[in-house]
């Protein structure tokens, strides 16, 4: 997206191509940026500029992406055209508001389905209104689609964020030469304050490992017997490493290998070995460093010694799918005893004991459902049936292949 507002080619190396990355793509062209992909793998972006979006012919068909649709919400606010969003049956099922009330306030107008939903018609503002807001939630996509329609717009887009949330919308968009500034208050409150009217310049990018493919492989080689593997180039953004330092309180044995910098993000090789793991109860507060990792945490504290309880957690009921009922009926389906809560869950742990397994269990079109669940079957007696698997090539497309390299069976 960055790329795509600069003037000038940009490159990028080491992109993980699943469907939602590359509908955003396929978006990003249908506004005029040119964007190929070479045979080595390097994607190159010739941007149009801050300000240069052109009208898309078509609907913007952002397939499961969550992320991917709020975030170009943004881009579009502040830009003289009309954007038509569309996605698949998960969806279209998840709320709009919390993006399109702050960016109404910036000028763009919103025709949506009932409920704030997909399908919706936006039509931004140019010149839009710089906003002054506080995040009522603690939402990274909403903190990046205000960000992104700031840079477009006149004078200082200023958030206020309560709870820090992933950061890397503001490291990037400071390598790209935004001027933005993030000033930490004495009880951790966050304030980002951006100049709009940006001129972004291209960049070459190496993408670090996502810790959210990673969290798979490596719960997974914490609760086989046995099992001892290396994740290399994994990303190790302070915001995002919540899951890592949860499974340390319950015992994994994860070693940080080779630490260093790459595209001004921290990364590092997790080295993961078998571990008798115990139960938990985190912090509410560390949810947003590890609120896509929560599916396959619940796996891991299903294998642990005692109970765990996780509260917090009323994000997780407006992702792909509601996380916290899917995983519930999943776990309870192949022999867990749980308690689902308003905010959260709690798991009776099996002390390190095989899973009875079975299934089919359902994952409502949630690719991060559906893998973890397929970890919970390496440790299943009778193994787990998944209902279907296709999601998982949304974000992780070689989730399979991984798992069978590593010598799991089908």
């Amino acid at each position: 997206m960055l790329s795509a507002l600069a003037v000038g080619e940009s490159r990028v190396e080491g992109l993980l191509e699943g469907e939602d990355v590359l509908a955003t793509a396929a978006a990003m062209r249908a506004m005029g940026a040119d964007i190929e992909r070479d045979a080595d793998g390097i994607w190159h972006v010739h941007g149009v500029g801050v300000g240069g979006l052109l009208q898309p012919q078509t609907a913007l068909d952002m397939g499961n992406s969550g992320t991917s649709t709020r975030l170009l919400m943004g881009l579009v606010a502040s830009h003289a055209i009309t954007a038509t969003f569309t996605g698949d049956a998960s969806l279209s099922k998840r709320p709009m508001a919390r993006v399109t009330e702050p960016l109404s306030r910036m000028g763009a107008s919103f025709t949506a389905s009932p409920g704030d939903r997909l399908p919706l018609t936006m039509r931004g503002a140019c010149p839009a209104v710089p906003l002054d807001y506080r995040l009522p939630v603690a939402s990274a996509q909403v903190k990046s689609a205000i960000l992104l329609a700031g840079l477009n717009a006149p004078g200082i887009t200023r958030i206020v964020e309560p709870v820090p949330t992933r950061d890397h919308s503001e490291r990037m968009l400071k390598g790209f030469g935004a001027e933005l500034e993030v000033a930490v208050e004495g009880d951790g409150t966050r304030i980002i304050t951006l100049t709009g009217e940006a001129e972004l310049k291209p960049q070459s990018i190496i993408v670090p490992g996502d810790p959210s493919s990673a969290a798979f492989p490596m719960v997974a080689a914490l609760l086989v017997p046995g099992s001892r593997v290396t994740i290399a180039n994994v990303g190790l953004n302070t915001t995002r490493a919540g899951l890592i330092d949860l499974l340390r309180e319950m015992g994994g044995d994860i070693v940080v290998e080779n630490p260093r910098e790459v595209g001004g993000e921290p990364v590092g090789d997790l080295l993961v070995t078998a571990s008798a793991l115990k139960g938990v109860e985190p912090d509410p507060a560390r949810a947003p460093s590890m609120i896509d990792e929560y599916p396959v945490a619940f796996v891991a504290a299903a294998l642990a010694e005692g109970r765990s309880i996780f509260r917090g957690l009323e994000e997780l009921r407006v992702k792909e799918s509601d996380r916290i009922a899917t995983m519930a009926a999943g776990l309870r389906a192949i022999g867990v005893a749980v308690e689902e809560l308003e905010d959260g869950i709690v798991i009776e742990g099996s002390g390190g004991a095989p899973l009875a397994g079975g299934g089919p269990v359902a994952t409502k079109l949630d690719h991060r459902i559906a893998m973890s669940f397929a970890v919970a079957g390496l440790v299943s007696r009778d193994g787990v049936t998944i209902d279907d698997m296709r999601p998982v090539a949304t974000s992780f497309p070689g989730f399979t292949a991984l798992l069978r390299s590593l010598g799991a069976l089908p």
